[in-house]
C-alpha cells in the first residue's frame, strides 16, 4: 500500500541503511522508484528495482532519471514495457485500421506515445476513451451522447478496442479477466466473451525436465513455485516473481563474492546526517550483480549495459470456433524482443475454408424467406424459402452442412430491459446457434453485439393494407362544381326565361304598329343581323334566330355567353376531376399515412421496424413531425391497441378491414403478390440503407469467407433469379393494378356516366308525361268550350247570308289562283289577336270563307284581290286545310235545320280590273 508513496518509500528505506545491507530489493511505483534512485545512487547501495502499477493495471515506461556524476546504482529487474511492440505487431497482423483504446485513470498516458506516433505514421485511425472509476456511467453517457448515424458510422472502431484496464474495470466487456490467468481462466473467459478474442500475456518459459525444474543454479526451489500444474504459480502476480528472481540474483552475486573473497562489509549509513560518506563496496557488488546470469521463475534475468533487464517473452492466445459449435482457447503465435512474432494469427481451419464443417442455424418462419416445406413423419423438419435457398448455395460453394432449428419464442431479437437480448440474437449471444438465417435486418444495436455478413438483398418498410373500394357514384358529373354554383345556375335559367319572355311580349306589341312604320329601316335591321349572326356563331349558337328587338338580343347575348364560359368550364373541370380520381391512392407514403383518418396503422411489437419508428419518432432533432405522429399511434397503449405480435396477425388484420400494416417490403409485397382474392396492396418508403444480412456470433471467423460468396452470387446474377423465383413481376395479383392508369382505364365507365342517362331518361319519362296531360287537357277544354262557341257564331244568320249570295250571279267570276280558304271554324277558334294579324298580314290576298255544316258540307267563297307579284306562305304544308266537324246546335238547343232546296256551292269572286269591287266589303263575312 505505502510502496506508491515516496515519502514512506525514502524514510523506510533509510531505516534499512542504518542496520547495515548489501543492496536494495524494491517493488514500488514509478514515482517511488525516482526517490530511491536518488537515495541509493547517494548512498552507493545497489538497488534493484521491479516496477509495478496500482491495482493490477498495465505499467507504463517509467523513465529514471540518470545520476549526476555517471554512476548508476539503480537495474531494472523487471523487463521494460514492450507492450506498445506487441500491440503494434498484433493490429498489423489483425489489419485494424480503425480501433479504440480504452485506459484506466491510473494508466500514464505518456506511455503510448511511441505507440500513437507509429500508428499515426502507418495511417491508422486510432481513437483514445479514458475509463474513469464509475465505467458504466462513462458508456452511458458516450453512447447516449451518439447519435445513431455516428454510431454506425463508428460501430468499426468499436467493434475492435484494446483495454489498458485493471481486472475490475475490463469486466464490464469481458468477464472473470486477469493480468495474469490460468489455463482454467481462460477457457472461462472465453465462453463468456463475446467474439473473438485475443489475449496478450507474459510468459515465463520453465524447463520441460522435471528432474531439474526445481533447480536454478544449484538452488532447488520450492515445488509450489516451480511446478505449475499444481496451480500455485498462477495466483502471484508477475511483480512477484521478479521479486523472487531478483533475490536469487542477489544471492547468486553473494555467493559469487564470496569465492572471489573480495567481500566488503556492512556499513550502517545514516541518511539525515550529512557527514556520512557513501558504502565504499557499492560499486563492486553492483558490479558482480550486473555480470550475474540466472535462470529463475521468469526464465532468464541479467542485465545489459544500461542496466535492464532485455529477457521478455509474450503469449498471444486466441478463440477457436469447436466442431461442437463452442469456443476455446489455443496459443496464436509468441513475441520475444529478439525474434518478434513467432507463428500466424490466422486460424488453420478458417484458411482451408470450410470445408467439412457442420454449423448450427437458428430462424424464423417469415413468408417468404422461411416456410416449412412439405415433411416426412419421423424425418427432420425441412424448410424453404428465399433465405433458406442463399443459404443453400452458400453450403454448396463452401462446402459446409448445416443444422437448422426455429428460435423458441418466435422473435428476431431486441433488447430487454434488462440488458438481455431475446430471440435469434440471444441464440447466438449464448452460443447455442452459429448462424441466423431469416429476413433478419442488419442495425446498428445488434451490429454492436453480433456480427453481420453483407448484405444479400436491400431492406424497406412497405405499408400492407386493403385496396380502397371504387365508389360508385351515377351522379359523379355533378361534382365539377359545388353545389352552391349548381344552385346559382338552376336559378338563372328561369330568372332569363322570364325575362325573355317579357322582352318577346313587349316586341309583340310594338309590332302592331302600321306596316310602313319600319319601312327605313329596313337598311339597318339587315346590319344588326348580320352582326348578330357572327356574334352567334362567335359563341357557337348559330345565327337561325333573327332577334329584331335590341334588348332581347343583349338578353340572348349575355346568355349565349355565359352558357359557354359555363360549358367550357364544367368540361375542364370534369376532365380534371375523372384523371384525378383515377390517379388518387388513398396511401402512397408515410406522410399520408399520417395524415388520414380512415385507416389504423401498427407493426410488430419489439420488432426492428418498431425499434426504427420509435428511435425517429423520440429524436428531438427529428425535424419531420410525420415519424412523430406514426410513433404516438403505433405505441399507443404501448403498442397493445395497433400493434400486433407476430407478421401473420398483421397480414390477416390488413385483409379484414381498414388497418395498414407497416412491415417489410420484401415480406408484404409477396403476402399481397399471393392473396387469394387479390385485395390487398403495398404502398412503400426506401430505406435502403439497411438490408437483410445473416448473423453470426461475434467475432466469428465465417464472416469474410460469406461476405464475400455473397457479393460473388451477387456479380454472377443468382441472387436476381432467386428473387424471380419468390416476387415475380407477373405474379397472381397485380400490385399496380390500382394505381396505374392503364390504357382501358383512359374512357369512362358506365357508372360514371350514368347520371347522364339517368338525366335524359327522366327528361322523356317527363315529356311524355306532359304530352299525356296536354291531350287530356285540349279534350276537355273542347267539350268545355263548344256551348260558348255557338252562342258566338250565329249559323243561322250566316246560312241565311250565303243563301242570298248564291242568289247573285256570280258565277262568271273565277278564283285567282294565289288565294286561301280558311274555314270559320278556324277562324272563330283563333285568338282575336291572331285573327287581324291574319287579316293585316295579307292585305291583297282573295280570302274565301266557308262555312260547314253537319251531314253535308255548304260552302261559299268570298275573294279579295291580290297584289301583283305577291307570295303567300301556306300555314300547312298540304294543300287542303283540315275541317273541324261538329255538330252545331241552334240556341234553342236542336239542331239547325237544312234547306234542301238549296245546295249551298262555293262560289269565287275574281277581281274586276280596274279595281276592286265596290260590293266586297258589303257582301263579305267576318267572323
Amino acid at each position: 500500500t505505502y510502496a506508491f508513496f515516496p515519502l514512506f518509500c525514502h524514510f523506510a528505506a533509510c531505516e534499512l541503511m542504518t542496520q547495515g545491507i548489501l543492496a536494495l530489493v524494491t517493488s514500488t511505483g514509478c514515482a517511488s522508484a525516482s526517490a530511491l534512485q536518488s537515495l541509493t545512487d547517494a548512498m552507493h547501495i545497489p538497488h534493484l528495482y521491479i516496477q509495478r502499477n496500482a491495482e493490477g493495471s498495465p505499467r507504463t515506461a517509467c523513465q529514471l532519471n540518470p545520476s549526476p556524476d555517471g554512476e548508476r546504482y539503480t537495474l531494472a529487474a523487471r523487463p521494460p514495457v514492450r507492450l506498445s511492440d506487441v500491440m503494434l505487431t498484433l493490429v498489423g497482423e489483425l489489419h485494424w485500421q480503425k480501433f479504440i483504446i480504452f485506459y484506466d485513470s491510473d494508466y500514464d498516458i505518456r506511455g503510448l506515445q511511441v505507440f500513437l506516433d507509429q500508428t499515426s505514421r502507418q495511417g491508422l485511425d486510432v481513437s483514445l476513451q479514458r475509463v474513469d472509476r464509475n465505467i458504466s456511467g462513462v458508456f452511458s453517457s458516450l453512447f447516449t451522447s451518439m447519435r445513431t448515424e455516428e454510431l454506425n458510422h463508428y460501430r468499426d472502431t468499436l467493434r475492435r478496442a484494446i483495454l489498458l484496464l485493471s481486472p475490475r474495470g475490463a469486466q464490464v466487456f469481458i468477464h472473470q479477466v486477469c493480468w495474469l490467468m490460468g489455463d482454467t481462466e481462460i477457457m472461462e473467459l472465453a465462453h463468456s466473451s463475446l467474439g473473438r478474442m485475443t489475449v496478450v500475456r507474459q510468459i515465463f518459459p520453465l524447463w520441460k525436465d522435471s528432474s531439474v525444474s526445481c533447480m536454478r543454479n544449484n538452488h532447488r526451489i520450492s515445488s509450489l513455485l516451480c511446478n505449475p500444474q499444481e496451480g500455485y504459480l498462477h495466483s502471484l502476480e508477475v511483480s512477484n516473481l521478479y521479486l523472487y528472481d531478483s533475490v536469487l540474483m542477489l544471492a547468486n552475486a553473494f555467493y559469487r563474492k564470496l569465492e572471489d573473497r573480495k567481500w566488503h562489509s556492512m556499513a550502517s549509513l545514516n541518511c539525515i546526517r550529512k557527514s556520512t560518506k557513501p558504502w565504499n563496496g557499492g560499486w563492486s557488488m553492483l558490479e558482480t550483480i550486473q555480470k550475474g546470469h540466472i535462470t529463475g521463475l521468469t526464465g532468464i534475468m541479467d542485465f545489459m549495459d544500461n542496466g535492464s533487464n532485455s529477457h521478455v517473452q509474450f503469449e498471444i492466445l486466441g478463440t477457436s470456433f469447436s466442431e461442437t459449435f463452442g469456443k476455446d482457447i489455443k496459443r496464436l503465435a509468441t513475441w520475444d524482443s529478439v525474434h518478434g512474432l513467432n507463428g500466424s494469427l490466422k486460424e488453420s481451419r478458417i484458411e482451408n475454408g470450410m470445408q467439412g464443417i457442420t454449423v448450427k442455424v437458428v430462424t424464423l418462419l417469415e413468408d417468404p424467406f422461411v416456410m416449412v416445406a412439405e415433411n416426412i413423419l419421423g424425418q427432420p423438419k425441412r424448410y424453404k424459402g428465399f433465405s433458406i435457398d442463399v443459404l443453400d448455395a452458400l453450403a454448396k460453394i463452401l462446402g459446409f452442412k448445416y443444422d437448422i432449428y426455429q428460435v423458441a419464442d418466435s422473435k428476431y431479437g431486441s433488447q430487454l430491459p434488462n440488458g438481455s437480448w431475446n430471440g435469434m440474437i440471444g441464440e447466438l449471444i449464448n452460443k447455442r446457434a452459429d448462424l441466423a438465417v431469416s429476413a433478419i435486418t442488419i442495425t446498428p444495436e445488434r451490429e454492436n453485439i453480433v456480427d453481420f455478413s453483407k448484405r444479400y438483398m436491400d431492406y424497406s418498410v412497405g405499408i400492407l393494407h386493403r385496396k380502397p373500394e371504387e365508389k360508385i357514384n351515377i351522379f359523379s358529373l355533378f361534382a365539377p362544381f359545388d353545389l352552391a354554383v349548381w344552385a346559382c345556375i338552376a336559378a338563372a335559367i328561369p330568372v332569363v326565361g322570364v325575362l325573355i319572355f317579357l322582352l318577346t311580349r313587349m316586341q309583340m306589341l310594338r309590332s302592331q304598329n302600321p306596316p310602313g312604320a319600319h319601312h327605313n329601316s329596313s337598311m339597318s335591321n339587315s346590319l344588326h343581323s348580320a352582326i348578330w349572326i357572327v356574334y352567334g356563331a362567335f359563341v357557337q349558337q348559330g345565327g337561325d334566330s333573327v332577334v329584331g328587338s335590341v334588348a332581347l338580343r343583349i338578353v340572348m347575348g349575355s346568355w349565349w355567353l355565359f352558357t359557354l364560359i359555363v360549358c367550357s368550364s364544367y368540361t375542364a373541370n370534369l376532365a380534371a376531376f375523372l384523371t384525378v380520381s383515377r390517379m388518387d391512392n388513398t396511401i402512397r407514403t408515410f406522410q399520408d399515412l399520417a395524415r388520414q383518418m380512415d385507416y389504423a396503422y401498427g407493426t410488430v411489437r419489439d420488432s426492428a421496424v418498431y425499434d426504427y419508428f420509435r428511435a425517429k419518432g423520440t429524436n428531438p432533432l427529428e425535424q419531420d413531425s410525420t415519424y412523430t405522429e406514426l410513433w404516438r399511434t403505433i405505441s399507443k397503449n404501448n403498442g397493445q391497441d395497433y400493434s400486433v405480435s407476430s407478421p401473420s396477425e398483421g397480414i390477416r388484420k390488413a385483409k379484414k378491414g381498414p388497418y395498414a400494416f407497416l412491415w417489410d417490403m420484401a415480406v408484404v409485397e409477396y403476402a399481397a403478390l399471393t392473396d387469394d382474392d387479390c385485395t390487398i396492396t403495398v404502398a412503400g418508403n426506401s430505406m435502403s440503407s439497411k438490408g437483410y444480412g445473416i448473423a453470426m456470433q461475434h467475432g466469428s471467423p465465417y464472416r469474410d469467407l460469406i461476405s464475400q460468396k455473397i457479393l460473388e452470387l451477387q456479380e454472377k446474377g443468382d441472387l436476381d433469379v432467386l428473387k424471380q423465383k419468390w416476387w415475380p413481376r407477373t405474379g397472381r395479383c397485380d400490385l399496380n393494378s390500382h394505381s396505374n392508369a392503364q390504357p382501358d382505364g383512359r374512357s369512362l365507365k358506365l357508372h360514371s356516366f350514368a347520371g347522364v342517362f339517368c338525366i335524359l331518361a327522366a327528361g322523356l319519362l317527363l315529356a311524355c308525361l306532359v304530352a299525356a296531360l296536354e291531350m287530356w287537357w285540349n279534350s276537355n277544354r273542347c267539350r268545355q268550350e263548344q256551348p260558348k262557341e255557338d252562342k258566338e257564331v250565329n249559323l243561322e244568320q250566316v246560312h241565311r247570308r250565303l243563301n242570298s249570295l248564291m242568289d247573285e250571279d256570280m258565277a262568271h267570276k273565277q278564283i285567282p289562283a294565289p288565294s286561301i280558304e280558311i274555314s270559320a271554324l278556324d277562324i272563330s277558334s283563333m285568338p282575336l289577336s291572331q285573327q287581324r294579324e291574319a287579316v293585316r298580314d295579307y292585305p291583297g290576298t282573295g280570302l274565301s270563307v266557308s262555312t260547314f255544316l253537319p251531314e253535308q258540307a255548304h260552302g261559299v267563297g268570298r275573294t279579295l284581290a291580290q297584289g301583283p307579284g305577291s307570295t303567300l306562305p301556306l300555314p300547312h304544308s298540304s294543300s287542303t286545310m283540315p275541317s273541324i266537324h261538329c255538330k252545331h246546335r241552334a240556341p234553342n238547343g236542336g239542331l239547325f235545320r237544312q234547306s234542301p232546296a238549296k245546295t249551298p256551292m262555293p262560289m269565287s269572286y275574281q277581281s274586276v280590273p280596274g279595281g276592286p269591287i265596290p260590293e266586297a266589303i258589303e257582301h263579305s263575312t267576318s267572323i
